[in-house]
């Protein structure tokens, strides 16, 4: 579990230490020529009481904290508030119920919040002990939404290797009660990651282009890795979202091929009995008169003609391809 309030103050060059932010400003972290990077578990009272003490005006401090976000970037001068999203790989978690990352960047300092542990963050932490930190706060936004892209590649693959077992299964066997809720479960989970993977593309392509005094070269090229990288998510998950909807087709087609293969069957032996049970409907009636009625033989002569005239019907009907393939001669 990481802890309420962590802060890094980074060099320009990229040489940091981690610092005790929780009695400091916002202001009072940034180390002479870098900047400071501060996050904020605002569930917990400690994050929630940093925040509030830390000198933001009521906008972003709304924004910070907000229960709900999309991905988003938000100028203000030379500050930005963007909201970002991340696979939810917490236990017991729906990956597709993307966890919310707020960030507030300036040139001095970077202020990301959270309400749920976001693995990406854990990630790009994990990293400063093995080699040297961002250079400026672009680079830091950069790492942020690349080691997002990382986690969320394996989910959006294992949505590819889904479809296409689902794809091989259809085209082989059917598919049956169990295919069709797999099937509902890939499409619900590549709307529902595409409904942010897109407008976060937008918001790193955004902030990549804007004009910004600490947004220097190697960052903005680190950005474009970024939105490309998220850019391709986007486009996989589009393609498992419209294959998802080629297999629901090849479904419905299935299921209309064989209940018009049950319903054809079903008017075949209706029109064979149909005229039988005239016949019989006809002989039956209580009226003198009938043919055959004193004859001894008359029963059975009636039992060949109808089985004569069902066994034509039959062949009539193979003939006209309503009982299989009419043979070509």
């Amino acid at each position: 579990m990481m802890d309420d309030v962590l802060a890094f103050a980074f060099g320009p060059d990229g040489s940091g230490s981690a610092a005790e932010p929780a009695a400091r400003a916002a202001d009072q972290t940034s180390p002479e020529g870098g900047f400071a990077w501060v996050h904020v578990n605002a569930s917990r009272p400690v994050g929630q009481g940093w925040l509030a003490g830390a000198g933001f005006d009521a906008i972003t401090l709304a924004a910070l904290t907000a229960a709900e976000t999309r991905p988003r970037a938000t100028l203000h001068g030379q500050t930005v508030l963007m909201a970002l999203r991340g696979v939810n790989l917490n236990p017991g978690a729906e990956p597709e119920d993307m966890v919310s990352l707020r960030l507030f960047v300036s040139a001095r300092l970077v202020v990301t919040v959270e309400r749920r542990e976001l693995n990406a963050v854990d990630d790009v932490i994990a990293g400063l002990n093995r080699g040297p930190g961002p250079t400026s706060p672009g680079e830091l936004i950069a790492r942020l939404a690349l080691r997002s892209a990382d986690r969320a590649e394996p989910v959006v693959a294992a949505l590819n290797e889904r479809i296409d077992d689902l794809e091989t299964g259809s085209e082989s066997s059917g598919v049956g009660a169990t295919e069709r809720v797999e099937l509902a479960d890939i499409r619900r989970m590549a709307i529902l990651m595409r409904r942010y993977m897109f407008p976060q593309r937008d918001a790193l392509s955004s902030l990549e282009i804007e004009d910004l005094d600490w947004l220097d070269r190697h960052a903005r090229s680190r950005l474009r890795e970024a939105t490309e990288r998220v850019t391709r998510l986007a486009e996989d998950l589009d393609a498992i979202r419209d294959r998802a909807q080629v297999v629901h087709d090849m479904i419905i087609d299935q299921r209309s091929e064989a209940m018009n293969r049950q319903m054809l069957l079903l008017s075949v032996v209706a029109a064979v009995f149909l005229p039988l049970s005239f016949l019989t409907g006809l002989l039956g009636i209580n009226v003198a008169g009938i043919p055959g009625a004193a004859t001894p033989l008359a029963f059975w002569a009636v039992v060949a003609l109808l089985v004569a005239l069902g066994g034509g019907l039959v062949w009539l009907f193979r003939r006209l391809g309503f009982l299989g393939e009419r043979r070509e001669k």
